[in-house]
């Protein structure tokens, strides 16, 4: 049985393999297409860099950098807006591009939220990529980014009220609150203890967020046994862009 193709977008360099290293590590070694847009952060900056050996590690390609501005981060992409300053339908006809020339069965991305941290370049993300989704398939929205292309399936990486157990006392450390979803809107627990090491070393190739002491830097300071705790699960929550259901003559609850 072939394994779907796969594109993931996440807001930042790191936000991939924290997030979802797991499963593009599963989908590469099944032999799946894979490949990850970043929403912040210049082509030529250290990040990108760390993001490519990131990918590699993952077998999700070359980055696909937007190229805008960290909110919190200006230097990050000089001379260019900050992604939650840029017009949110030119963020989504970016996006649009990227789907149509991909051409993937499953979309990854943030959840309402922006996940535990909320940051609001996650959240801003969130809402291009359930756009991009929707538009990618309708001809007549951005018709100059390509034929359309109507992704199966939308998931949404996040963490359940349960997970604060794991997740909870390290990043109280931080003192950041933790932004969960209830337990039963998670539709897929996946385990990627099988690829938690290229996970791992993937979290790790973002060096500035190891040496900044930001997740990445929490993650490298810990033995292997909580990082497998930490990090050897991911939860999604499916959404579905098409239905499947028989064409209706009413509004039904």
């Amino acid at each position: 049985m072939s394994v779907p193709s796969l594109l993931a977008v996440f807001a930042h360099p790191d936000d991939e393999s924290l997030m979802a290293g797991g499963v593009l590590a599963r989908h590469a070694a099944a032999g799946a297409r894979t490949a990850v847009v970043t929403a912040t952060w210049a082509p030529d900056s250290p990040r990108a860099a760390e993001l490519a050996e990131a990918l590699r590690l993952l077998g999700a390609g070359a980055p696909r950098l937007l190229g805008h501005a960290d909110s919190r981060v200006p230097h990050s992409a000089p001379g260019r807006a900050r992604l939650c300053d840029v017009p949110l339908d030119e963020t989504v006809g970016e996006l649009v591009a990227h789907l149509r020339e991909f051409r993937p069965e499953i979309v990854v991305t943030h959840d309402a939220y922006g996940g535990l941290t909320g940051h609001e370049d996650h959240v801003r993300t969130h809402r291009a990529t359930l756009l991009a989704v929707h538009a990618a398939g309708l001809e007549r929205l951005h018709p100059d980014a390509g034929s359309p292309w109507q992704p199966s399936a939308l998931y949404l990486a996040t963490h359940p009220h349960t997970a604060v157990r794991a997740w909870g006392g390290h990043l109280a450390l931080t003192g950041k609150a933790l932004r969960t979803v209830p337990d039963e809107r998670i539709t897929a627990t996946v385990d990627v203890t099988p690829w938690l090491d290229r996970k791992t070393a993937a979290i790790l190739a973002h060096r500035t967020e190891v040496a900044r002491g930001a997740a990445p830097g929490l993650i490298a300071a810990l033995p292997a046994a909580e990082r497998r705790r930490l990090l050897g699960t991911e939860w999604y929550t499916r959404l579905d862009p098409l239905t499947t259901r028989p064409p209706q003559t009413a509004l039904l609850p």
